[in-house]
């Protein structure tokens, strides 16, 4: 099924041609707890473009028999642990930032998935839910469409201490304040920060930004928001 974006803010300056999102928001990451090299696709949101296909599969923990090189795995299977709820909708004070959030992948070229309309925002399924414990939650969207500018353009300019709503699917919300606001340029993504499983809970908000490279046909930083539990 494809479904189309409407245009709702004039965008500053002249509009770059049409671009694909393969062509768009690729920064190259390699998240520490994940096995395959990830791209952040999707600065600009197509105008009429198909529905990403879900991807990913989990292996079963192996473990080597003495003697052999063949992996068996084990007769009892370790239990999952519980899984945090799900983020469902994020608002951001003193933006027009309210949007509702769906779960993405990692789509078969390797990159993280973004929700094709510009006012919806993805959540990365496989790393920490926003109020989880540890590590840090990934939300991104796309910057612009191809002529106007999405909710994710106010990222640049938001200043510390702003609050960010996030209601979740059968919990309480959680409420983080910004604590910074950076560009990385693509060609140094620091993926393993981004894309952290440990350490103290963190809310990442990341979407384009920079110049645009007309030669790259794509911008040439990633804005990244970094917020904590308020």
């Amino acid at each position: 099924m494809k479904r189309s974006t409407t245009a709702h803010t004039a965008r500053r300056g002249p509009a770059p041609g049409p671009r694909t999102s393969g062509q768009s928001f690729a920064a190259r990451i390699a998240a520490a707890t994940v096995t395959v090299a990830l791209l952040i696709t999707g600065c600009t949101a197509p105008q009429e473009t198909a529905a990403p296909q879900p991807v990913a599969t989990a292996q079963a923990t192996t473990v080597p028999v003495p003697g052999t090189s063949i992996p068996v795995r084990p007769a009892t299977p370790t239990a999952e642990a519980p899984k945090d709820p799900a983020p469902r909708f994020l608002a951001v004070d003193g933006t027009t930032i309210s949007m509702p959030i769906v779960e993405v992948g990692v789509s078969p070229d390797g990159a993280m998935e973004i929700p094709e309309p510009f006012n919806e925002a993805g959540w990365y399924r496989f790393g920490p839910a926003p109020g989880a414990a540890a590590g840090t939650a990934v939300i991104a969207a796309h910057v612009d469409t191809t002529s106007d500018s999405a909710p994710f353009s106010q990222l640049k300019s938001l200043p510390p201490g702003t609050l960010v709503t996030v209601q979740r699917e059968g919990a309480a919300p959680v409420t983080f304040r910004v604590t910074g606001v950076e560009l990385m340029a693509k060609d140094a993504f620091d993926g393993p920060s981004i894309f952290r499983r440990d350490g103290p809970p963190e809310l990442k908000l990341v979407t384009c930004g920079g110049r645009w490279l007309d030669e790259e046909q794509d911008y040439g930083d990633n804005v990244i928001v970094t917020a904590v539990p308020a």
